[in-house]
């Protein structure tokens, strides 16, 4: 099963419930995501698997990103060989920076997204206008509730611009978070239902004029960091009253000079976990519907 937001037809507001094959059930007197990500995952499993709402058929709503109310996106950095060895291929001036930061004991972790600006499956992410080299970056993602308990795991798409990145490292937050640089979904699977996360698949391909351009695959496997612990530094010294969705970093990345453009197509799957697809566009302008979408989400089938 999986933890879903979704819109109906008729209702300007989402609904929370858990897709099970082709049907979606409604989750009676759960208003959002981030209010099951209140209770401990002793207190949260009984809710979900008791859902009991009215139900729909999966092709009659439209799935919205798996992130509302208060919960905030975070990302880890560097916790990949492959991800160290791209950052300082990117770097000129600091490739050091990035070196470390694999080595060290404390990760690397920054401020992804609200939850209004995450899309969701089928929605288009986007590359920055300002930037030449940029990149979607597959990664597996958990959400983390107030008590800073794993509830679950999704699929995250990390856009970021490379060009930037490599330019300094302080301009990071610019690199990384902009309207259209963070996907998530299409639900969440309840830890409980994942048996080995060290042991997931992770592809990613991109296709582009109807022609596969770049694929890729790997396994949560190469994580140089335990998932619980890249939570217990998110954790550390700061609290998430709605939860948090943290995304654990990248194990594929295109090499350079290759870069992402509007138009393209793309497509990453975490086994076991679900299927994350987007189309591409450029700048902030083909992004501007997200904020008529805060108020009302049947908007967001719109794009």
């Amino acid at each position: 099963m999986l933890l879903v937001r979704f819109a109906t037809p008729s209702s300007p507001v989402a609904s929370v419930g858990v897709l099970d094959g082709d049907t979606v059930t409604t989750l009676d007197g759960v208003e959002s995501l981030g209010s099951l990500w209140r209770l401990p995952v002793a207190s949260l499993r009984p809710v979900v698997e008791g859902a009991g709402g009215p139900a729909f058929p999966a092709a009659d709503v439209t799935m919205l990103p798996p992130v509302d109310a208060g919960t905030e996106v975070w990302a880890c950095g560097v916790t990949y060989k492959v991800s160290e060895e791209a950052r300082v291929e990117e770097s000129e001036r600091a490739a050091s920076v990035y070196e470390q930061v694999y080595d060290a004991e404390r990760p690397e972790l920054f401020f992804k997204s609200v939850a209004w600006r995450v899309v969701g499956h089928g929605e288009p992410v986007a590359v920055r206008a300002d930037s030449r080299i940029d990149v979607p970056e597959p990664e597996v993602a958990v959400v983390v509730t107030a008590q800073g308990e794993i509830a679950g795991f999704t699929v995250c798409n990390d856009v970021s611009s490379r060009t930037i990145e490599g330019e300094n490292p302080l301009y990071l937050p610019q690199a990384k978070a902009y309207l259209g640089a963070c996907a998530v979904g299409p639900g969440i699977r309840p830890v409980w239902e994942v048996g080995d996360p060290y042991a997931l698949p992770v592809s990613m391909s991109i296709v582009r004029d109807g022609a596969e351009d770049w694929s890729g695959s790997a396994s949560t496997g190469q994580l140089r960091r335990r998932f619980d612990e890249l939570v217990s530094f998110l954790v550390r010294a700061d609290v998430f009253p709605d939860g948090a969705v943290l995304s654990t970093g990248t194990c594929l990345v295109p090499a350079a000079p290759w870069t992402l453009r509007a138009g393209d197509f793309v497509r990453i799957e975490v086994g076991g976990v679900g299927v994350l697809a987007n189309p591409v566009v450029e700048g902030v302008e083909a992004m501007s519907w997200l904020v008529d979408a805060r108020d009302d989400v049947r908007l967001r089938a719109a794009p």
